[in-house]
């Protein structure tokens, strides 16, 4: 059976490739990468988004004769491809939540993303927070604190073992530390946890690793 093939944006910056990336490598899953150069004016990077999906974004997911782009149908898709891996609890109450917090970061905290962009090579330093990016630091600290609490008896993750929820929100621990953002120690004790895991590490290193530089991205 041939490889997956996964299609990622830069590792430093690309918060919605490392969602993906981190579902499948945390799991064992083989895959083929295939990093594209994001913001570029070279014509080509485009053309090679576009060969894997029209929609002209990544990621994008390639099994064989399908083709899978979105983070969260990227999840679905490997849920349903690896049931054995657990990528959703197997508990409904605890699947339906784990999808509801996917979907809200699918969807929201804006504030957070404009003003503390993805970026590993930023040095550590806080930012003025508007009171919206404020609001969604709150939220993302309760959302974790709920999950853990009503699901994490079984392990150190949002749902107990690694799954969507904590690929889906990996990006966000990256923003708390590298923004300096003041936490609860419950939300320090899960990004140690998170930090900690090898295929975290990984995309770390290789994020460390690129040398391409986004200028508006490092004015933040």
């Amino acid at each position: 059976m041939a490889a997956l093939k996964l299609a990622i944006g830069n590792k430093n910056y690309s918060s919605w490739s490392m969602r993906p990336w981190l579902a499948l490598r945390a799991n064992d899953i083989p895959f083929v990468e295939t990093v594209i150069p994001l913001y570029t004016d070279n014509p080509a990077d485009k053309e090679q988004i576009l060969s894997f999906s029209r929609a002209g974004k990544v990621p994008v997911l390639v099994d064989g004769d399908i083709t899978v782009w979105d983070s969260l149908a990227i999840f679905e898709y490997i849920a349903e491809r690896y049931p054995e891996k657990k990528l959703w609890p197997d508990d409904v109450a605890a699947r339906a939540l784990a999808r509801s917090v996917c979907a809200e970061m699918h969807s929201g905290f804006m504030a957070l993303r404009s003003e503390c962009g993805m970026n590993l090579h930023r040095p550590v330093r806080a930012v003025t927070l508007s009171a919206d990016a404020k609001a969604n630091v709150a939220r993302v600290q309760e959302i974790w604190r709920t999950c853990r609490s009503r699901y994490g008896a079984g392990g150190p993750f949002l749902f107990g073992g690694f799954g969507a929820a904590d690929a889906m929100y990996a990006p966000v621990v990256h923003r708390f530390r590298t923004y300096a953002i003041e936490v609860t120690p419950e939300t320090k004790a899960y990004m140690d946890t998170m930090m900690a895991l090898p295929a975290f590490q990984e995309w770390t290193r290789d994020g460390l690793a690129e040398t391409l530089v986004i200028e508006r991205f490092e004015n933040v």
